[in-house]
């Protein structure tokens, strides 16, 4: 699998297939083994590109982790999309990837083609509660990745329980920690609001959220995404925060047709 050299770092990504480019963008900790349920028959009509974001699979730990933001992720999507010289990219964006992809969509529409969010942050509207979970999950205190992992993964298959593994060992490195909690500590700020660019989205968008998420709740924030993107389909998956590994065929059927008419 191919590196590359970028301004934040190296970034690991995976490259398969041909045709109009497939950008695949993880969640908060993830990387492009996350999506291996749906790669294949994705890559079949698409070049699948799947990054390992900093700190997580094979890219570098940014050295700077305990400062990153959501914005930081955004920026490596960008010079990633840029330096690959990309025509303009399809996105499918898990949690802070949903956001990044979201938010490139609306700042930088010449490079995206249309967007799937599955389980996007940045449609919470944010209170005590949710400001005081996102602190302390960007704590010391916070919940370990493999008890969060088991939480928001909600069914069980080779691709979740490879997920949980990696939850459990290498996310759980104290460098990439400090990573996490950065992220997490971003999440309650303004920087990850989507809700104001919201109508800046002109490319296609598909709304995917879990029935059964206990972070970005299709009820919830399934609902505040669909009034922020009125023309976009929202599909309510039977399962957790990440439909493309827990229900990996009924994701492929709400997707491939959606991807076709981008």
């Amino acid at each position: 699998m191919p590196t590359i050299q970028l301004a934040r770092g190296v970034v690991h990504y995976l490259d398969q297939g041909q045709g109009t480019p497939l950008l695949m963008l993880s969640a908060n900790p993830g990387d492009s083994r996350d999506w291996s349920a749906v790669q294949p028959a994705l890559s079949r009509d698409y070049r699948v590109l799947a990054i390992d974001w900093p700190g997580y699979g094979g890219s570098e730990i940014p050295a700077d982790a305990e400062r990153w933001t959501v914005l930081d992720y955004a920026a490596v999507a960008l010079e990633f999309i840029k330096a690959l010289q990309l025509p303009p990219v399809l996105m499918i964006g898990n949690s802070v990837g949903g956001n990044v992809a979201a938010r490139l969509a609306a700042e930088q529409p010449t490079y995206v083609r249309g967007i799937v969010l599955v389980a996007p942050g940045g449609f919470t509207p944010h209170n005590a509660i949710t400001r005081a979970f996102c602190r302390l999950m960007g704590s010391r205190f916070a919940l370990s990745q493999r008890i969060w992992a088991g939480l928001y993964l909600r069914q069980r298959n080779p691709t979740t329980e490879a997920m949980l593994q990696r939850a459990m060992g290498e996310q759980s490195a104290p460098r990439r920690r400090v990573l996490n909690r950065a992220l997490w500590r971003s999440f309650g700020g303004g920087d990850n609001d989507l809700r104001p660019l919201a109508a800046r989205i002109a490319a296609p968008t598909l709304l995917m959220f879990g029935q059964f998420d206990p972070a970005i709740p299709a009820e919830k924030d399934g609902r505040v995404a669909a009034r922020c993107l009125p023309g976009a389909p929202l599909k309510t998956m039977p399962c957790g925060h990440a439909a493309f590994a827990e229900v990996p065929e009924l994701f492929l059927d709400e997707v491939l047709p959606f991807l076709c008419n981008c």
